[in-house]
């Protein structure tokens, strides 16, 4: 997968609100975004790791490293995104 890039666009009106708050607005995002990301993450380490360690058929060892554990969960056949999961 890719990097994705995300743009936010902030009027000028948005932008004197945000800098009433803010010392600087990239620096506020970038570290919303990295809490929000953490907390994904937490999540989904839970949540996957309670259901590796419950599936019967599943005898590997659960991989420490993050990349590996996200390969082989969304490798999964019953692995579905949040979309995938609000549809069904």
């Amino acid at each position: 997968m890719a990097t994705l890039t995300l743009t936010v666009d902030v009027t000028d009106t948005e932008q004197a609100i945000l800098l009433n708050d803010l010392l600087n607005i990239d620096d506020w995002l970038q570290a919303a975004m990295l809490g929000k990301k953490n907390h994904c993450w937490t999540r989904m380490q839970q949540e996957w790791v309670t259901k590796l360690m419950n599936d019967s058929d599943f005898t590997d060892a659960i991989p420490s490293s993050q990349a590996d554990f996200v390969a082989l969960v969304t490798a999964r056949s019953d692995y579905k995104t949040r979309t995938e999961r609000d549809a069904s």
